[in-house]
């Protein structure tokens, strides 16, 4: 996450001289764990969590569980990591807490541009995904156009939204009210839209309340007054995550004030030091329900403080990738296409099908850095392209059905008018003809020879075999001595990486991780080459080169 980035490659840097070392001295742990404090500070990381953190870490790293490891660098980094986890929230993290008799009240509480607003959306989005009705209230009478706001953001979420005043508008960007004025009763609001809910039986309520540009007594009393009216099950402290070190104040102002129940950090996506999510959870013992990772309806994941801990540390996310895998692809519609890969019949029309699947699992740059040691690759994944798929969309769409279903037809007139009607020129389409076609072979080995779990691109490792699967297998078992079938197995292999050297197929030379970009394998490979997630599926295959 972008809000973490600096303090990964910190805490990358201060491991490094370790890992050569079998054994390590006070000096060295001494070392690292002054490098680990000032990571921590420049990150805003409070001051308190800093020091007992450090001194948990240094204390366990002199110990036995060290100096007894067969590998004591890695055993530090595993140190590191549970005390990590730990700060972050370990044994306090919960689901939400719902009503036993509906309707479940939600309440949102925080300061002004902590992003209360977008939250109350993409929460609404996420219980409605998972088979809730939920309601969203607009209860912020007193920002500019707040009410207004929420509206476009329940439209677009399919989330109606109960607004019955519609609060401080503007006028030519001109407030119509004083700044601070409110222009109807929220805490009656509040008390209407539970009502509602019990009438038109939503069984999920979430609040949208008002904000301050910093805390104060009014604040605290509205939030106070819209709790006791409604008695909500959780009131849920909103944080912006790159306010630094008033972070912790501004939290326990609001433990204070209104009780809050559990916390959800927002904007890490930003380019701040982001160390106030480390702190808030261990000042104020209150959990991290959920985190806001992007702008979009779906950038909004549940918090767990193990995997966060394993993503500032460049570990990786492998859970959360499946995960939302498994939540956006269809297994029928995989099956379908894994019996055409095998049969040889995958056409652009089936590819189109998974580049929508793909898409649906959020931005590239996002899932590919949850893949292992991708931080030390930050400059590459930047300069990934994320409208490479709309490109792709277009020349795809640019074709007829009957191209679609056989490229083999597409001759040099009809590239010029693909070309033409995507807005791209004929060598863009030729590079996506001919990174299609090795990947339908390449997915079709894979089919053949790895038993293909039934989505796209499951398995094993891709074939090792030539052009033809079949006749690739012959070759491998004309001996029954294992030496000699080794020996012809590599005089296969060195043939393929000659090929792909003289400009033949890329996927051969790197056949562990097929659905990544071809430019990406070597950033895996320096990284212990990590197995795709199997539920990314084989849409990506074939579309970068």
């Amino acid at each position: 996450m972008a809000a973490f980035s600096s303090l990964t490659d910190r805490l990358s840097n201060a491991f490094k001289h370790l890992k050569s070392k079998g054994k390590l001295s006070e000096s060295d742990i001494d070392g690292t764990i002054r490098e680990i404090r000032r990571a921590l500070l420049d990150a805003d990381v409070a001051l308190d969590v800093v020091r007992s953190f450090t001194g948990r870490v240094r204390e366990r790293a002199l110990g036995a569980e060290v100096s007894q490891a067969l590998n004591p660098a890695q055993q530090v980094v595993k140190i590191v990591n549970e005390e990590l986890t730990s700060i972050l929230g370990q044994g306090v993290d919960r689901p939400l807490n719902f009503a036993k008799n509906p309707p479940t009240v939600i309440m949102l509480a925080g300061l002004q541009g902590a992003g209360k607003t977008t939250l109350a959306g993409k929460l609404g989005y996420w219980l409605k995904d998972a088979g809730h009705t939920p309601l969203l209230v607009a209860a912020d009478l007193q920002r500019p156009n707040a009410v207004t706001q929420l509206q476009v953001v329940g439209e677009r979420a399919g989330v109606p939204v109960f607004a019955p005043e519609k609060g401080v508008q503007s006028d030519g960007g001109d407030a119509v009210s004083a700044p601070g004025e409110t222009t109807g009763d929220p805490v009656q609001v509040a008390r209407d839209s539970i009502v509602l809910a019990q009438t038109k039986l939503y069984d999920t309520v979430i609040i949208d309340t008002a904000g301050r540009l910093g805390v104060d007594e009014v604040l605290m009393k509205q939030a106070r007054d819209i709790r006791d009216a409604v008695n909500p099950d959780e009131i849920l402290f909103v944080i912006d995550a790159m306010i630094g070190q008033d972070a912790v104040q501004t939290a326990r102002a609001f433990d204070e004030g209104v009780d809050f129940t559990g916390v959800v950090l927002s904007k890490l996506d930003g380019d701040a030091r982001g160390g106030a999510a480390l702190s808030v959870a261990s000042v104020t013992g209150k959990p991290i329900l959920f985190a806001s990772t992007g702008e979009g309806l779906k950038d909004f994941e549940v918090f767990h403080p193990d995997r966060m801990a394993s993503r500032i540390l460049d570990m990786g996310d492998i859970l959360t990738l499946i995960e939302q895998a498994q939540r956006q692809f269809d297994e029928e519609e995989a099956r379908k296409a894994a019996a055409k890969m095998s049969e040889g019949t995958f056409g652009l029309d089936d590819f189109l099908d998974q580049l929508q699947q793909v898409r649906k699992l959020g931005s590239m740059k996002s899932l590919l850095g949850m893949i292992p040691g991708m931080a030390q690759h930050r400059k590459e994944l930047e300069q990934f392209d994320e409208k490479e798929i709309d490109r792709t969309e277009a020349i795809i769409r640019s074709m007829t059905p009957q191209e679609r279903r056989n490229p083999k037809i597409i001759d040099g007139s009809r590239r010029a008018r693909i070309a033409y009607g995507a807005g791209t020129t004929v060598s863009a389409v030729n590079g996506l003809l001919q990174r299609f076609e090795q990947a339908a072979k390449m997915m079709k080995r894979m089919s053949n020879n790895a038993g293909m779990g039934g989505i796209p691109g499951f398995g094993g490792p891709a074939s090792r075999g030539g052009k033809k699967g079949k006749k690739n297998k012959k070759k491998v078992s004309r001996s029954g001595n294992p030496m000699k079938r080794e020996a012809e197995e590599k005089a296969l292999r060195d043939k393929l990486a000659g090929k792909s050297k003289s400009g033949g197929s890329a996927f051969a030379k790197k056949p562990q991780n097929p659905a990544l970009p071809a430019g990406l394998q070597d950033m895996l490979e320096a990284n212990g080459n990590p197995d795709l997630p199997p539920n990314l599926g084989g849409g990506l295959s074939g579309l970068f080169g």
